[in-house]
């Protein structure tokens, strides 16, 4: 989310609202400019046609929501609601109240003769956004490299329970889009790791332990948004276009969209669109991805929103399947302009947006409140994102506003600190570890250089949004963050731990500094991103100015301390991969630890590793190549066309590329003991077929009368005191709406509903698709000196005759033992799914498994993708060690 795209320009005049509503639903309509135009000293370039084969078919109408049986209680209390609903009340339930028109980041209007209030939309993914008494945890792809789905659930209900204490009904996460396709991405530090099934698991694991604690979990952002450059529309709509990510069926199915599927299959109760076209189509009015792909074929029975400023049209974004309209301003925020609100009311009298769509979008609303228990004594939100103040304006847009209690400062923290400083221990990644230099006694004598080892001098919440790179690194920049209610920095945790610290502060190594004997040396350097609306030292969002290096002279530090002293160990915090060949292989650089994007716990949690009171067992959740040049071009941050196209030469869950060897492959990570897998057994435990079995049949959907509602449903009230700016659903002169019939719908609008896709029949798709198909044992035994926790990893090899071009390996699950003592054993079982054997098949619409009576398929285990130490087979069962890997 962001109120503007840094690349923007803030007109000051205004397009009509009711004209920009009627946008088309495909791309030849809204490609926009087409040639270079001047506008000022800005150049506007027009945005490549969309390639060929890359199609938006329409899909209409919208299917209903409530028939899958889990959701069957909350749907029948919500129709209850909803029949007894005005147009009034429906309406102001999907439509943000405007940018800056209450507490929270997105606020709806409230129902409040059936108990539903103002709904309080907050981000962030990793803490209660722009409040306070809160905690700042680990950014989810620290949290992606525990490969612990046991801390990811707990991580994910810790961020609930502040969500809810704080008065939040949707929280704005966990963000599993980005899939981080581009290692440049700006936004891919806020989801999990650079393989589709980690960040399902890392998703899913997230959203149960959001909901579990009350607050609504939002899926986000769907689809493609993998840069932030030219993601978005430059306002007024249509003078540039955003983005275009150009993705393919079979790759939106097997990539983009599979953690999607794992968030519906949790049960999400919001999805929330992407800023980006796909397929030259807005996601936001995008029918094909809403109606057809999430809602029909994935089943999905929640709500779907905009990002904030992402809708671009009225009528047609209703009618493709968007539910809430967030902020609910129009092309320009902060005038009182709306697609929806009083204009959703006028659409639905005059019969454009018919009165099911409205029903259906209030009722999917409705129902993910009862879902979730928030009818149950929820609490009202008691913060403000707009001042820290304890009084100030309700409404700070408005040109005059009431002036109310904006913070009762209630503490959430409760022990969430210890959630945080596990994950971010378990998330540290020791690369190397030469001479075993780690861990460290506290007796040694440790230099410290570099800033990034402690706090912002101007504090650790100086930047906004932390959009500086001052200090230590904990989270990336943008509105995925949180304020710290404080910040442990590494040098400070250092000198508690340890006797004789001292520390250069300076990004230049400084002169004439002599090494002693026994020296130590521990160099912290960082790389950083974030969001697109600031830009920091020449990064628009995206790493495309710094590029995958370390930055503020991390490199040539790293390289001068190596020069001087004997051992040096190298701790770097950051968004994603950085190249680490300048100085990787000097023969001072015992070891390498990157510890991620750790929040508030920096300090503690690294030095619980680098004295050994915990031994490392973090695992990269993405791979670092020898230089950025092994990734294909095409993973390079790009103007206004974006092609997502499926290379099968490369191992997906890898991120591998063109069979190139990286410096550290995907799920690296040391260890300060050694273990050992034996007694591994495959079972199969559902019979393969190629085809899974017939989906099952939609449930029943709420009914309601079909007359459209009385105008005087939407009339002001009498005595009604309005807000300027404040965005309401009603209208000076309902009574003169009548029906329109010069109204042009979209390509392709039907009302007949579409036949049931065979690939769909429950949450997340066909329920078959969860089917455990085989089951894999094994022992997993600490053979080492110390106490420590392991990973074991399964990827799939299809068989070699299969008729579809797959990667070489494919990452399906993973699973991490107990803390093992020396000695100590653990029996892990991984499962192996019909969906993890299957590839989506274009023509047939559907996962088929491309079953082999001669090749089986290959199931490899190991703690990395290049450290796979066993396999078995499918059609013998049979288990073995040593065998060669198919990736060497």
């Amino acid at each position: 989310m962001s109120i503007f795209n840094s690349c923007c320009v803030i007109f000051t005049f205004v397009l009509s609202a009711s004209a920009l509503r009627q946008s088309p639903d495909f791309a030849s309509d809204i490609l926009g400019i087409q040639h270079i135009q001047q506008y000022g000293n800005a150049t506007l370039e027009k945005r490549d046609d969309v390639p060929a084969g890359y199609t938006n078919p329409p899909y209409y109408p919208t299917p209903k929501g409530g028939w899958v049986a889990s959701w069957t209680d909350s749907y029948a209390k919500a129709a209850v609601v909803v029949a007894n609903m005005t147009l009034a009340e429906k309406v102001n339930l999907t439509s943000g109240t405007g940018l800056l028109m209450g507490p929270c980041s997105g606020n709806t209007g409230s129902a409040l003769r059936f108990g539903i209030p103002n709904l309080c939309l907050q981000d962030s993914a990793l803490g209660v956004a722009t409040t306070d008494n809160n905690t700042a945890f680990p950014a989810g792809i620290t949290t992606g490299a525990t490969f612990n789905k046991g801390l990811m659930y707990a991580r994910g209900y810790a961020l609930g329970q502040e969500a809810r204490g704080k008065g939040v009904n949707i929280q704005l996460g966990p963000t599993i889009g980005p899939l981080g396709r581009k290692p440049r991405g700006g936004r891919n530090w806020e989801s999990f790791g650079a393989d589709p099934v980690l960040q399902g698991f890392g998703g899913s694991g997230t959203i149960k332990g959001m909901q579990a604690a009350g607050v609504i979990a939002t899926a986000k952002h769907f689809i493609g948004n993998e840069q932030e450059m030219y993601r978005m529309d430059l306002i007024p709509h249509g003078l540039m276009k955003a983005i275009s990510s150009n993705i393919d069926d079979r790759t939106l199915h097997e990539l983009y969209a599979w953690p999607f599927m794992d968030a519906i299959k949790a049960g999400v109760g919001a999805v929330m669109t992407s800023y980006n076209d796909v397929n030259g189509s807005a996601s936001s009015q995008n029918s094909k991805l809403i109606n057809g792909i999430l809602k029909d074929e994935f089943g999905f029975q929640g709500l779907v929103m905009t990002d904030w400023l992402a809708q671009i049209g009225g009528v047609s974004s209703a009618l493709a399947g968007l539910d809430m309209s967030m902020p609910g301003d129009g092309s320009i925020p902060l005038l009182g302009l709306a697609y929806w609100s009083y204009d959703l009311s006028t659409s639905v009298l005059n019969g454009t947006v018919p009165l099911e769509r409205l029903n259906d979008m209030v009722t999917r609303i409705v129902a993910t409140w009862y879902q979730v228990g928030q009818d149950q004594d929820y609490p009202l939100p008691n913060f403000s994102s707009n001042t820290a103040d304890p009084t100030g304006l309700c409404y700070p847009a408005a040109l005059l506003s009431p002036t109310c209690v904006t913070n009762e400062y209630v503490n959430v923290q409760a022990d969430h600190a210890n959630v945080a400083r596990n994950v971010s221990r378990e998330g540290i990644t020791l690369l190397k570890n030469d001479n075993a230099t780690l861990p460290l006694t506290t007796s040694a004598s440790l230099k410290v250089f570099g800033s990034d080892a402690q706090n912002n001098p101007d504090g650790i919440n100086a930047c906004s949004q932390r959009s500086c790179d001052t200090g230590v690194l904990g989270m990336g920049w943008g509105s995925g963050t949180a304020n710290y209610p404080y910040l442990d920095a590494p040098i400070d945790a250092l000198k508690r731990k340890a006797a004789n610290v001292t520390y250069y502060s300076s990004d230049t190594f400084p002169s004439g500094l002599t090494a002693a004997t026994g020296d130590i040396a521990i160099v912290f350097i960082n790389s950083d991103s974030g969001e697109n609306q600031y830009t920091v030292e020449n990064n628009h969002g995206d790493r495309d100015g710094s590029g995958l290096v370390s930055w503020h002279n991390g490199d040539a530090l790293v390289q001068a301390a190596a020069a001087k002293y004997a051992t040096v160990i190298v701790v770097v915090h950051t968004v994603g991969p950085i190249v680490v060949e300048p100085w990787i292989d000097l023969p001072s650089v015992k070891s390498v630890v990157f510890a991620h994007l750790p929040g508030q716990e920096a300090g503690d949690s690294l030095t619980d590793i680098l004295f050994g009171d915990y031994s490392p067992s973090g695992h990269l959740p993405y791979s670092i190549p020898v230089a950025e040049s092994d990734y294909p071009s095409s993973v390079g941050i790009v103007g206004f066309e974006v092609s997502q196209v499926q290379d099968t030469s490369r191992r997906v869950s890898t991120s591998t590329i063109n069979k190139i060897s990286p410096r550290y492959a995907f799920g690296h990570g040391l260890s300060y003991t050694t273990f050992s897998k034996s007694s591994i057994t495959l079972t199969s435990v559902t019979p393969l077929s190629s085809l899974p079995p017939a989906r099952a049949a939609k449930g029943s959907t709420p009914v309601y009368s079909s007359a459209i509602p009385p105008a005087s449903e939407v009339a002001w009230p009498t005595g009604f005191n309005r807000i300027w700016r404040y965005l309401y659903p009603y209208l000076d002169d309902p009574a003169s709406i009548s029906s329109s019939t010069n109204f042009t719908y979209p390509t392709g609008y039907q009302t007949s509903p579409q036949p049931d896709p065979p690939a769909g029949g429950g949450e997340g798709g066909n329920a078959a698709l969860w089917d455990i198909m085989y089951s894999l044992t094994l022992t997993v035994t600490n053979t080492g000196s110390v106490a420590g926790k392991d990973t074991v990893m399964l990827f799939v090899q299809y068989p070699s005759d299969s008729p579809y071009d797959t990667p070489i390996i494919q990452l399906r699950d993973f699973e991490k033992t107990d803390t093992l003592a020396p000695t100590g054993s653990e029996t892990l079982t991984l499962s192996v799914t019909r969906r993890d054997l299957s590839v989506w098949d274009t023509v047939l619409q559907n996962w088929v498994v491309p079953v082999s009576e001669s090749e089986p398929f290959v199931f490899w285990v190991g703690d990395s993708s290049a450290n796979l130490t066993s396999a078995c087979e499918s059609l013998s069962g049979a288990c073995s060690s040593g065998r060669t890997p198919p990736i060497v």
